[in-house]
């Protein structure tokens, strides 16, 4: 293989893993993300259960008013009947108090309720929070994680690139042009195998000229079909 073939296939290997890491490095910002969204998602999860004890509190809350302005209806009630004479009067009041005291029975029922589903949400909450807590470690090291391989894949670009571009002088400008054109239209190589007369980048088979050509490894050959410079893997 004549030294041209031989140069562009070293750098076309190198122009490839230069791609594959900025490749790798786009994906860090959406892992990255992906976490953040991990995280907000556990504390808005946890956020959510302390909203429903408070809430489930300031009705609790709510109820013992209620119940205790009903008590205090029942004694003035009650109060007023000893200070009157009258049977209707007397009565009617009593009507009131069996009222308030059927309310009052269900107001309590409600609370009852409500201080169970208290205790169950602050046991809720006091797992969340233990789930939280791992979830926000596990989260801070794969960050940390991240970071690191961020810095390791850019030192690792730079260090390619810099191989790239002293591989680069020592081609020839215009065989360079065209290599950078094709590599960059292409997007996978621009520099391929030609096996039993097939052309490896798009699989069509060349002429019997273009064959001997290449075979013949004297100079540089180019597909017919898709223009990508051929070498002899024979």
């Amino acid at each position: 293989m004549q030294v041209e073939l031989e140069q562009l296939l070293i750098l076309q290997d190198r122009a490839q893993k230069i791609r594959q890491v900025e490749a790798e490095l786009r994906t860090l910002p959406l892992e990255r993300k992906s976490l953040d969204g991990q995280a907000a998602a556990a504390a808005a999860h946890l956020e959510a259960l302390k909203q429903r004890g408070r809430t489930v509190e300031v009705e609790k809350k709510k109820l013992e008013l209620d119940v205790g302005t009903r008590n205090d209806s029942i004694a003035r009630l009650k109060t007023q009947q000893y200070e009157t004479r009258k049977n209707d009067e007397f009565s009617a009041m009593g009507r009131e108090i069996e009222r308030y005291q059927k309310e009052i029975s269900g107001l309590e029922d409600q609370e009852l309720e409500l201080m169970e589903q208290a205790d169950q949400l602050k046991a809720q909450v006091a797992t969340e929070e233990k789930q939280t807590t791992a979830a926000k470690e596990s989260i801070a090291r794969q960050v940390t994680n991240l970071a690191a391989k961020e810095s390791a894949l850019g030192g690792r670009l730079e260090e390619l690139k810099k191989e790239y571009a002293d591989l680069a002088a020592k081609v020839d400008e215009d065989l360079l042009d065209l290599f950078n054109r094709l590599f960059s239209s292409k997007g996978d190589a621009a520099v391929v195998a030609l096996e039993h007369d097939f052309c490896t980048g798009c699989h069509m088979k060349v002429t019997t000229q273009t064959a001997v050509r290449v075979k013949g490894g004297r100079e540089i050959v180019s597909c017919e079909q898709c223009g990508r410079i051929l070498y002899s893997a024979e």
